[in-house]
């Protein structure tokens, strides 16, 4: 039995935190972690050793922000390539674009639209089969003559 995936959600609003939390909980099979500070996000990758496969981080955060906290996220090489995406109230293009600089995989708007939300984590914890890979697949079913 494989393990489940974890997703780590990050905010400062406990409200959001729980939509989300809830939203994930009933139609995507993971492990929801929750957080609502960047500081304690970084605590809690170091103490499972990056084992988490999705942050979900609030951008506008009193303390260390999320732009600081993907930032600090980046500089660990262990965690370069985590997948973060980012929750905001106002998707101003400045934000986007230091955001895309710090190679964030998507973000979400708030408040959350739920087919939204899910749609975008899956996207990010379930990527879908390659091209090249199907077509592999299709090549060896073939070969076998199935």
């Amino acid at each position: 039995m494989s393990k489940l995936p974890v997703i780590l959600v990050v905010d400062d609003d406990e409200m959001n935190i729980a939509m989300a939390k809830s939203i994930l909980e009933m139609k995507v099979r993971a492990e929801i972690l929750t957080t609502t500070s960047g500081s304690d996000c970084l605590n809690i990758l170091q103490k499972r050793q990056g084992a988490i496969d999705l942050i979900l981080l609030d951008i506008a955060m009193p303390g260390m922000d999320g732009l600081q906290t993907l930032s600090s996220i980046r500089k660990n090489p262990d965690y370069a390539d985590m997948k973060v995406i980012f929750l905001t109230a106002a998707a101003d293009r400045e934000t986007i674009v230091k955001a895309s600089q710090l190679k964030i995989a998507d973000y979400v708007k708030k408040p959350f639209i739920p087919a939204d939300l899910i749609a975008r984590v899956e996207k990010q914890i379930f990527p879908p089969i390659q091209n090249q890979e199907v077509n592999d697949i299709f090549k060896a079913l073939d070969n076998l003559g199935l």
